[in-house]
């Protein structure tokens, strides 16, 4: 099998979970990233995810455009800038290997958040502050950058907030896509934004359009528990493989 044909083995199903992420199944995407990182470089396997990412975040713009907290965002996005500066830097500094590695350790971290957040109780309502967002926009920020995984840190931050669901869908869609679009200089800078890069994202952009309709299809007939149980599974797996290769090939 050659390694193009293998790729698309596995980048058509990580684009097809990203569109089932953005039709309803939210936090699914987690899981494309490490996906892609098995069978390519994280770096350019990023690249290829973001102008997806892109397409698919201005269609959810526009349907959450009234339905956003907006002090949320003037304290997270220009905290994301600080963390997607570091995801940078770590980028072009580290071998493929140390950032798969990151890869892998996010994550383990993302499945342990989960099943850590799904056992505790409902707090008191927390107000947005300005130090807790720095932190947290700016780990969002991160993560975004390495993986398209910002979801746990800017969870951790509004989940205690208990925002109204459509006011929580709009400012994360709003505040991702703003991260996106924030991540096309960095990866310009790598020498990520190829001509051959961009024709296979061109490539998979209607299997994301496609699949994020079907998202919203399903999303009223499966049973998110049991579906949200096997992806974090499958999650943790790839990220114990994405880290066990990584610390073999540094050692």
């Amino acid at each position: 099998m050659s390694a193009q044909t293998q790729f698309y083995l596995v980048a058509v199903p990580a684009v097809i979970i990203l569109g089932l992420s953005k039709g309803g199944f939210s936090g699914l995407s987690s899981l494309a990233m490490p996906l892609l990182s098995l069978v390519d470089s994280p770096v350019r396997a990023a690249a290829i995810v973001l102008p997806i990412l892109i397409v698919q975040d201005w269609v959810s713009v526009w349907a959450f455009r009234r339905d956003f907290s907006s002090r949320n965002l003037i304290i997270l996005i220009p905290a994301s800038m600080i963390g997607v500066a570091l995801g940078w830097l770590l980028a072009a500094r580290v071998s493929d290997d140390a950032v798969r590695l990151a890869v892998g350790v996010i994550s383990i971290a993302f499945v342990v958040y989960m099943l850590i957040r799904d056992r505790l109780g409902r707090a008191p309502v927390a107000k947005p502050g300005v130090p807790t967002g720095v932190l947290w926009g700016s780990l969002a920020g991160f993560t975004s950058f390495i993986s398209h995984s910002g979801a746990p840190p800017f969870q951790v931050y509004v989940m205690p907030q208990y925002l109204k669901p459509r006011v929580f869908a709009g400012t994360a869609t709003i505040f991702f896509a703003a991260v996106n679009l924030l991540k096309i200089p960095p990866y310009f800078l790598l020498g990520q934004f190829s001509r051959e890069n961009l024709t296979v994202s061109a490539g998979l952009i209607p299997v994301a359009v496609l699949s994020t309709f079907a998202g919203v299809w399903l999303v009223r007939r499966v049973s998110a528990e049991r579906f949200y149980a096997i992806i974090l599974a499958l999650t943790f797996l790839i990220g114990v493989k994405l880290t066990y290769d990584a610390v073999r090939a540094l050692a």
